[in-house]
């Protein structure tokens, strides 16, 4: 995106890589919920959440020692025009699909408008910004852009490639767990019972075993996934020895919780994992497509009301810092105070219609640490009351007498979650305010996530270091209300769309910056979620003979690292 790539065009393998990993052994990972799909590439369904991290692979492939950096993966050379207004991909003459076919440039233009029409809403934005895709040569492509977006030739290269013939007479959209799309990734779905297990097997015969790019990687011969009703019982799954690796998200479970036998001989191993990326944002998001979450003042009054510091005391030992924006703990994040300089410039010509604090600062309220929160919860009786609901009787009511009343909807096995909650619910209820608290299963959770049927939900978006179209995504304007929309907040903000287009646009790091510390401002002082805390360092605990290399990415941990780059020195 800016500059150049770090490696050479001759390197050996990935700088955080073991390039002489042994090969063989096995991890079993556990879920919560279930799944009811093998497909992960359109709105139906519920299929694991890795298989097409796992299984999947585009024309070029990342470093996560790299935020703005792709490799050739399915495609051996790439070429963009100086103003990236197309791009053009020359495919591997080795690429080969699970079935020992070669993957073909009709494979690839199926793929893109297939996912670009009818795919996961994820994939559509793309195809939407394509102003033509032709072959120009046996194994080479150029898709052409019909926007001024840098950004465009990346996001192009990380489309997921599928088999165009193994869907000649059959529905795409329809499929579930009687078809799973054909791909070229290392793992290949071997076996599985709908809501209990997916077990996949490396391909011995895996097309890139020997590309640079993924030397040293996908060591292990067999991954599996067991689904768990909920957390506690998974967690006993691994002390009983079933699973052979969990990621802690709770640091006071991790200090308290990992004192087990296999972890005191040894056969069980504690690490952590330092990571540089930005804490992106996770915690309870507001519907403001409803009332009377569209007024900025209620909004306030959920975040002055939810008692971090007490909760976070209870739930984690107040070790975990709280997420302060969307950005924070990286240098896109908003810096203090007012805005200066070029963020107060990319702001300027939408002050009017900023929430309060954009362009002056905004801070997240902080309580006493005492459970009863007062100086806050007195805060947050002002702003409802300036918004018009006032307590008549204990209940809190609006002019026209209709009680303040609010859903909040969890999936099953989130129990940590819904301690949060009950936390919470006891200070609205001091507020004048009665909730519900729907938890249903991973099903019905995802219909209603999709149709928008929330008022409040549990959230969370973890950000790159390298953030781009996504972004339209997350919280653009064009995709508020869409179904399956990723802003489920339903953020609908000409300048947040503004400084995502300068994002996308800019060929300088430092305008970059600037609108990204911009962003960050109209998201948080949006009052759009009540943040919890952050995953400051990753929490991996494992089988004792389950390696990872000294050197870890600048983005720490994730489902690209782990398991991808262990290994396992069982016997």
């Amino acid at each position: 995106m800016y500059g150049d790539p770090a490696l050479p065009p001759d390197f050996v393998s990935l700088s955080y890589v073991n390039a002489d990993a042994p090969k063989g052994g096995r991890v079993v990972f556990g879920n919560t919920g279930g799944f009811d799909s093998l497909n992960p590439f359109i709105p139906k369904g519920t299929p694991p959440w890795q298989l097409r991290f796992l299984s999947y692979e585009g024309l070029m492939g990342r470093s996560w020692d790299e935020p703005f950096t792709l490799y050739g993966l399915l495609a051996e050379s790439v070429e963009a025009a100086e103003d990236r207004s197309w791009v053009e991909f020359t495919l591997r003459e080795e690429a080969r699909f699970w079935d020992g076919t070669p993957v073909t440039i009709e494979d690839v233009i199926w793929s893109y408008e297939t996912l670009g029409t009818v795919g996961h809403l994820r994939y559509r934005g793309l195809w939407g910004r394509i102003d033509g895709i032709d072959q120009t040569g046996p194994r080479s492509v150029r898709i052409r852009f019909n926007e001024a977006n840098r950004e465009l030739a990346l996001i192009a290269g990380l489309r997921p490639i599928l088999k165009k013939a193994q869907w000649e007479g059959a529905d795409f959209t329809q499929s579930g767990l009687d078809q799973v799309p054909i791909g070229t990734g290392a793992y290949v779905p071997r076996d599985f019972e709908a809501g209990r297990f997916l077990e996949l097997n490396r391909n011995p015969d895996y097309w890139g075993r020997d590309l640079p790019l993924r030397r040293g990687t996908q060591n292990l011969d067999t991954i599996r996934i067991e689904f768990f009703g909920d957390q506690t019982v998974l967690f006993e799954a691994f002390k009983a020895g079933e699973l052979t690796a969990v990621r802690e998200f709770n640091a006071e479970k991790w200090a308290s919780s990992y004192d087990f036998p296999a972890i005191r001989d040894g056969r069980v191993i504690k690490s952590e994992i330092p990571h540089s990326k930005p804490s992106g944002m996770t915690g309870f998001v507001m519907n403001t497509r409803k009332p009377p979450f569209d007024d900025w003042r209620v909004r306030a009054a959920m975040i002055h009301a939810y008692n971090f510091e007490f909760i976070n005391d209870t739930m984690t030992g107040g070790v975990q810092p709280r997420i302060t924006s969307y950005f924070s703990n990286s240098a896109l994040a908003m810096r203090p105070g007012p805005a200066e300089g070029r963020v107060r410039a990319l702001l300027a010509p939408f002050a009017d219609d900023l929430p309060p604090g954009a362009l002056d600062g905004y801070v997240l309220p902080q309580s006493d640490g005492s459970a009863r929160n007062r100086g806050n919860l007195r805060e947050a009786t002002r702003l409802l009351a300036e918004a018009g609901w006032t307590v008549t009787e204990g209940v809190l009511t609006n002019a026209s007498g209709q009680p303040f009343t609010f859903d909040i909807l969890l999936r099953q096995g989130a129990s940590d979650l819904q301690t949060m909650i009950n936390i919470y619910v006891q200070a609205l209820e001091r507020l004048g305010i009665a909730t519900t608290l729907s938890v249903v299963d991973d099903a019905q959770y995802n219909e209603r996530i999709a149709a928008l049927d929330f008022d409040m939900t549990d959230f969370r978006r973890d950000l790159s270091l390298s953030p781009g179209n996504e972004q339209r995504l997350y919280w653009g304007s064009e995709n508020a209300n869409r179904e399956g929309t990723r802003n489920l907040m339903g953020v609908a903000s000409p300048a947040v769309d503004a400084m995502i287009d300068t994002m996308l646009n800019t060929e300088r790091a430092e305008e970059f910056q600037a609108a990204v510390r911009a962003l960050d401002r109209v998201l948080t002082a949006g009052r759009y979620v009540i943040p919890i805390w952050q995953f400051d360092v990753g929490r991996i605990a494992h089988a004792a003979h389950l390696k990872f290399p000294d050197t870890v990415p600048v983005y720490g941990d994730g489902v690209e690292w782990m398991p991808h780059v262990w290994w396992s020195e069982a016997d």
